[in-house]
């Protein structure tokens, strides 16, 4: 009887994750306690970082929410950080939160739209060059005036679309009948070579939506959430922050834009896969299908949600509201007047989001260890250290490496707070001021492409219902995100070091 319930215990811990990750999660939530006592909570703080990102690491194996929720706890518990300090930091990011909460619930009311348009899109390219070239650049657009996660929350619910379509359909069925797509169980073996090709495709162009988004998002006020933080600092209005950024945001984009390129050309770091002919003829069939069957009703639900994207673009740029409320807007529009009243039909849009509204919570807790610990204070102290003329391209470099291994907001927050501290008590001038401002944002945005920690629209990515269809990876997203990082970071470093100091003088 002992064995049976030691059994079950085992069993239902972490559910169906692989023995080894149980062990491991197991050894970290007993190995914490102990080297609190035994090396000090900043070494157990540095850990416990790396634990978390360990749960994200093998996130297709566990949702990271579990274990990492585990560790965030047991932080708690051992006084790495507190319920005060983590409540602080959940409201500083709250509008990040409401946007999780609708906004990407108010796009899943949006996605017929997108497949319809997408579809067009997917068909009429025929260069995948083009095609890839045409989802960074897009990214980066939308990224610069929208918010990021908004920006991939919509092409992951195109890629899903395509996704599912072409999987039901290589199952044998009808594009009208019911389906999972989450097993490969009853795909043909005929058309298991093309779905992996798709997958291949689907990636790249996730990815390269994802760097986009980054590419895009470092050049406005409205890009990112510390972009916001920083201009209200500097006291910088959207045109003076979008020129002060330039020097190094510009040669970033083209040189951004240019690896996509070569990437699919060469092949190189998991890109180059093309829609293969079956897939097309599919997919070709399905708009043939919709469009022979589009009633009067369904043209006015297109119509609505036609209605809606304007309004979301334009509320957006404009910033009428928090983004959160202007996706409860347009779930609040899109539902009344399509007829979807029904309360279950509802709760579907909220499935995708909320599990990673919990997950990133539970990141806050993470964070809060990092600030309540000082975890980074010792490489800001260095920084501030140095030669005024070292100081930028460090600043850059420092604020780089934290932010591929935490958010990169709270990163923002305590490098642009501690060299305004060093500003007030004249230490600095206002121009070196400037210079390490744009330096910070630069640093935050770009080399955080490096893993899915840094940048929140790469964590959504990773931890959404596409990522395992695709099977998109941690470790194959950094492989992916790669060369991006390489090219981008260096051309970072090199503007912000010999460009940055010229357009500023001028």
């Amino acid at each position: 009887m002992q064995d049976s319930v030691q059994t079950a215990i085992w069993n239902n811990f972490l559910g169906h994750a692989p023995d080894w990750y149980k062990k491991a999660i197991l050894g970290f939530l007993l190995i914490n306690p102990v080297l609190v006592l035994v090396a000090g909570p900043v070494i157990t703080g540095w850990l416990l970082v790396g634990e978390f990102i360990f749960t994200l690491a093998m996130a297709l194996r566990c949702y990271p929410l579990q274990p990492g929720g585990l560790l965030a706890l047991e932080a708690v518990i051992l006084g790495l950080t507190s319920p005060h300090t983590v409540r602080d930091e959940i409201f500083n990011a709250f509008p990040v939160v409401l946007l999780l909460m609708f906004m990407v619930a108010g796009i899943y009311f949006m996605r017929e739209l997108l497949l319809f348009l997408f579809t067009k899109l997917l068909l009429g390219i025929r260069s995948k060059t083009l095609l890839a070239l045409m989802f960074c650049a897009s990214a980066a657009f939308l990224s610069a005036f929208l918010d990021a996660l908004t920006v991939i929350a919509v092409i992951i619910s195109v890629a899903v679309g395509f996704y599912a379509v072409y999987h039901k359909v290589a199952s044998g069925k009808h594009h009208r009948d019911d389906h999972s797509h989450e097993s490969d169980d009853t795909v043909h073996d005929h058309h298991r070579e093309d779905l992996e090709e798709f997958r291949g495709l689907l990636r790249s162009l996730l990815m390269h939506a994802a760097v986009g988004t980054a590419l895009g998002g470092v050049c406005t006020t409205v890009g990112e959430p510390q972009n916001l933080l920083i201009a209200s600092k500097m006291e910088w209005q959207f045109m003076h922050f979008l020129l002060v950024m330039a020097p190094v945001t510009m040669p970033v984009l083209v040189v951004g834009l240019l690896t996509c390129v070569i990437l699919e050309k060469t092949g190189w770091f998991g890109y180059g896969a093309h829609l293969p002919a079956s897939v097309r003829d599919i997919l070709q069939e399905f708009d043939h299908d919709q469009t022979e069957q589009r009633t009067q009703r369904d043209r006015m639900r297109l119509i609505v949600q036609g209605i809606a994207a304007v309004f979301l673009v334009f509320a957006l740029a404009l910033h009428i509201a928090e983004v959160g409320i202007i996706g409860l807007t347009i779930i609040v529009f899109q539902t009344a007047l399509n007829g979807v009243v029904d309360e279950h039909r509802i709760g579907h849009a909220f499935e995708e989001a909320l599990p990673f509204t919990a997950l990133l919570v539970v990141f806050f807790g993470v964070v809060g260890v990092i600030h309540d610990q000082h975890l980074f204070a010792p490489v800001i102290e260095w920084v501030l250290g140095l030669d005024f003329s070292l100081q930028p391209g460090m600043f850059f470099i420092a604020n780089g490496v934290l932010s591929a291994i935490s958010d990169n907001v709270f990163v923002a927050t305590v490098y642009i707070n501690e060299v305004i501290a060093a500003f007030n008590a004249g230490h600095i001038t206002r121009e070196h001021l400037e210079l390490l401002a744009v330096a910070i944002n630069t640093g935050t945005n770009i080399p955080s492409v490096a893993t899915p920690n840094g940048q929140a629209a790469f964590l959504f990515l990773l931890t959404s219902a596409i990522a395992p269809l695709i099977r998109l990876s941690y470790v194959r997203m950094v492989v992916m995100a790669l060369p991006y990082t390489i090219v981008m970071s260096i051309t970072g470093y090199l503007c912000v070091v010999y460009l940055l100091p010229i357009a500023h003088l001028d």
